[in-house]
């Protein structure tokens, strides 16, 4: 356990912090995700310390952490992208609309493999394994389609969102079925989400008007840790805490439009505004370092070998079959004709993981084999990323032949001015 050690752990963590930045760059050059770098890394890790016989450790407790402070941090850092303006109105209804059909659609048609494919799987466990396979990622999503055009980029903001928070309450929905005592059916869940909301906004508010008050200038983590308490206490309450976090976002990402009137002289704009502009550099600092790590440690904790079986490769292609034949109807008849590469990124990742490992236990089945877990993330991300690539070599040709086009037009119409003006 030598190679453990506080040193050769610092040393460990500081490498995996540079090569992720390294990533990232390779990212934005490739499209290849930085995720799938990093997932790899872990894999190779996983060899190493195989290989120096480190023994057995247990990243279970460490992944599940970091995966829920991660969801936090993704989430809020999307929700302090979001500006709410009458004329996003229609493209987050629409982006909305898209993630809460696509996710119930894949969900249904996961489960109906998952039952008719796996010995012993019931329909009540198949939708709770089906569901974490149906949400898309946004800590994929998000960092990836930076340098797509403002409207598809901003589609893929809202629609990941959504689909992160409303899969997590669909999870947690249908483990509420698991205890006929506790569940409360649709009334008490929509009951549930309304006082989550109402809770949220009290919050937001009341958070934006005291934080601006606070003189010194260590208040930031002060903040996080505030919202960390909401989340962890709203779980303890059985909320849809993942709410919390984006109205907060919203709210303070769009304070003109949530204090108006008499609130208005209550809000000091500019101090305000100063929290909520280094609050976005600290969440986004964070996030970067969260999703680092949980993508490491999860490729450091799957198992290869179950990606050779025939079954795992079986069932796992016709999960991904069914995610883009499904996202391919919605997009048609929502979007139209300009689906690329919208179609295809549709990637798997964090909250699967997360919930993967969230399902209680009288609902878990053993003859389920995690292999297709990982073989829908690895499948869904390297689909993504030879749609990004395409996409990239798409647009560059376009604007050659734009620029070529331009060049062309200028030189014919040269002697034409000549002769006019002679």
């Amino acid at each position: 356990m030598e190679i453990l050690s506080s040193y050769n752990l610092i040393i460990g963590v500081s490498v995996i912090i540079i090569l992720s930045f390294l990533f990232n760059g390779l990212s934005k050059k490739t499209n290849i995700p930085a995720v799938l770098m990093l997932i790899i890394l872990g894999v190779g890790l996983q060899y190493l310390l195989d290989y120096w016989d480190a023994g057995n450790v247990n990243f279970f407790p460490v992944l599940e952490v970091l995966g829920i402070v991660g969801l936090i941090m993704i989430v809020l850092e999307a929700a302090l992208e979001l500006e709410l303006k009458r004329e996003k109105l229609v493209p987050i209804l629409k982006a909305m609309g898209i993630a809460l059909i696509g996710l119930l659609a894949s969900a249904w048609v996961a489960a109906l493999i998952l039952y008719n494919f796996i010995p012993e799987m019931t329909m009540q466990s198949a939708w709770l394994y089906a569901t974490p396979l149906s949400i898309l990622s946004s800590a994929i999503i998000i960092p990836s389609v930076l340098g797509l055009s403002g409207a598809k980029r901003e589609f893929h903001i809202y629609e990941s969102t959504f689909s992160d928070i409303m899969g997590i309450m669909m999870f947690y929905f249908l483990t509420g079925k698991l205890n006929p005592a506790e569940d409360g059916g649709l009334v008490g869940f929509s009951g549930n989400l309304i006082l989550t909301i109402v809770i949220s906004l009290v919050a937001s508010y009341g958070i934006i008007l005291i934080f601006q008050r606070i003189k010194s200038q260590v208040k930031l983590f002060l903040l996080i840790g505030v919202l960390l308490l909401l989340y962890a206490l709203g779980k303890k309450m059985h909320l849809s805490s993942l709410i919390i976090i984006l109205i907060f976002g919203l709210v303070i990402a769009n304070m003109k439009l949530f204090f108006k009137g008499r609130l208005s002289k209550y809000l000091h704009f500019e101090k305000a505004h100063h929290i909520y502009h280094e609050l976005h550099t600290i969440t986004a600092e964070t996030a970067f370092v969260v999703r680092t790590f949980f993508f490491v440690i999860f490729g450091l904790t799957i198992t290869i070998a179950s990606l050779w079986n025939v079954d795992v490769a079986l069932i796992s292609l016709m999960i991904i079959g069914s995610i883009y034949g499904i996202r391919f109807i919605l997009l048609r008849i929502f979007i139209g004709a300009d689906i690329l590469p919208q179609l295809f990124i549709a990637p798997r990742g964090l909250i699967t993981v997360l919930l993967f490992y969230a399902i209680p236990v009288e609902a878990q089945i053993e003859s389920f084999e995690p292999g297709i877990l990982l073989f829908v993330i690895i499948g869904t991300s390297l689909i993504m990323t030879f749609a990004m690539i395409y996409d990239k070599r798409r647009s560059s040709k376009a604007l050659k032949e734009a620029n070529s086009i331009k060049v062309g037009t200028t030189k014919w119409k040269a002697p034409v001015l000549d002769e006019a003006s002679r």
